[in-house]
């Protein structure tokens, strides 16, 4: 039985670097975890705030990058040119749909509105059973934790059941990021190849 292999990685983060010199950091210290990881990188294709930073970080460390941007952002997110890969879109549907398409895992750094929108949409997405692909929430210096406190109100309020609870990983190191997903993916992927060969036998 053979099982698949983490190999890419997408990531959400800020077009901004916000004002914590942190965030950067991170940025920076998962753009190198994920070259030295031979884990290609998969994101949205610009080249200002975190995702310049982590972009570039994998390009300087010998890494795969992967951008995947709007036309009408090309210039508003200055758009990295620098990427083995780069693929403009029509719109930003398409380009969520091509990011979760060639990704195997997810991971959200610090951001704004559209990071938050793409990282509830993935959980979403697996709180009703559309994928099993890990999503890792990086909380950096707390950045997420007003977030996580709401999942846990969501919860306490009825609206989050046992049922379809919301799965995640929580990481505030980010050198326990590439760890904790390579060991999600191998279990959910282990898991899958063993219901699949269940079903060849029926």
């Amino acid at each position: 039985m053979t099982i698949a292999r983490l190999r890419n990685v997408c990531v959400y983060c800020g077009s901004a670097s916000g004002d914590d010199p942190r965030y950067a950091a991170a940025a920076k210290a998962l753009g190198l975890a994920l070259a030295q990881a031979d884990l290609g990188l998969v994101y949205g294709g610009g080249d200002n705030g975190l995702m310049g930073v982590v972009a570039r970080t994998v390009l300087e460390a010998g890494g795969r990058v992967t951008g995947i941007i709007p036309d009408f952002l090309e210039k508003r997110e200055s758009m990295l040119r620098d990427a083995q890969d780069l693929v403009i879109v029509p719109d930003m549907h398409t380009r969520k749909r091509l990011m979760f398409e060639r990704a195997d895992a997810f991971v959200a750094l610090p951001g704004g509105v559209g990071t938050l929108e793409e990282l509830v949409e993935q959980l979403t997405w697996v709180q009703l059973g559309r994928h099993r692909k890990p999503v890792l929430i990086a909380d950096v210096g707390g950045f997420w934790r007003p977030l996580l406190a709401l999942f846990a109100h969501m919860r306490d309020s009825g609206f989050i059941r046992r049922e379809s609870e919301v799965h995640y990983l929580v990481s505030e190191k980010i050198e326990d990021i590439v760890p904790m997903l390579t060991k999600a993916f191998e279990f959910t992927a282990r898991d899958g190849a063993a219901l699949q060969q269940l079903d060849n036998r029926l």
